[in-house]
């Protein structure tokens, strides 16, 4: 730990915080190659399975297949750096945010997925239960970070803070990956207080890639290029 850390001294406490994260990576890490992919994904939390090899490209042309194949090769995880998809309902988003973040579990990256709300619950109920550093670290221990539906929900300004403060000890470290149904400048219903909407972009954007994916319905025309396929001639 001393020579990971850089540290000239560590209390009990601190060796004890270290030993529990770092006994189930090392179990992870002894585990086969096919095992420990599998246990990533599922310590995920996905709320379900959506691989990029079933990403109809052709139904939402807004989306660069190179791109994306870029991002499945996860160095943006290796280099920390952030993911954001912005577009209507319906384009793709979630799917392509579940789909990299199972590449990086693939990968050997550990990734935890959930809804911004959620993640904003949680750390107010970590607050008020004298819970937060713990539920903080616990999230940052994770290579990458998918937020989904960020600007989907009013969040109130406690919510909106603990979540800047998760974004805040995860800067230029480790990487996030959001997906938001409102452009930047929709963001202020999430987000009311304007110089804290404005830290939060500007960590989300500094250095990463802003992919987005559009207005029309991906899942309608994929839903409709489904039906066309299998209707009788």
């Amino acid at each position: 730990m001393l020579q990971e850390r850089g540290m000239m001294d560590v209390s009990y406490q601190r060796v004890s915080a270290y030993v529990r994260e770092r006994r189930p990576r090392l179990r992870m890490e002894q585990m086969p190659a096919h095992r420990r992919a599998e246990g990533l994904i599922k310590a995920a939390g996905f709320p379900r399975h959506k691989a990029l090899r079933d990403f109809d490209f052709d139904a939402n042309r807004n989306i660069d297949p190179a791109v994306i194949r870029t991002l499945a090769a996860c160095d943006w995880v290796k280099d920390g750096l952030q993911l954001c998809l912005i577009g209507d309902s319906g384009t793709g988003k979630s799917h392509l945010l579940i789909g990299l973040g199972i590449e990086a579990a693939k990968a050997g990256y550990r990734v935890r997925y959930t809804l911004a709300a959620v993640l904003a619950n949680k750390l107010i109920e970590a607050a008020d239960g004298k819970r937060l550093i713990r539920t903080i670290a616990r999230y940052d221990s994770a290579d990458l970070l998918c937020i989904d539906e960020l600007g989907y929900t009013e969040l109130d300004r406690r919510g909106a803070e603990l979540l800047f403060q998760v974004l805040t000890e995860r800067q230029e470290r480790k990487s996030v990956a959001i997906a938001s149904n409102r452009d930047f400048s929709g963001w202020s219903k999430a987000f009311a207080d304007a110089r804290l909407r404005a830290a939060v972009i500007d960590q989300l954007t500094f250095g990463g890639t802003i992919i987005e994916t559009g207005t029309r319905s991906y899942r309608l025309a994929h839903t409709k290029g489904t039906a066309s396929t299998e209707r009788p001639h």
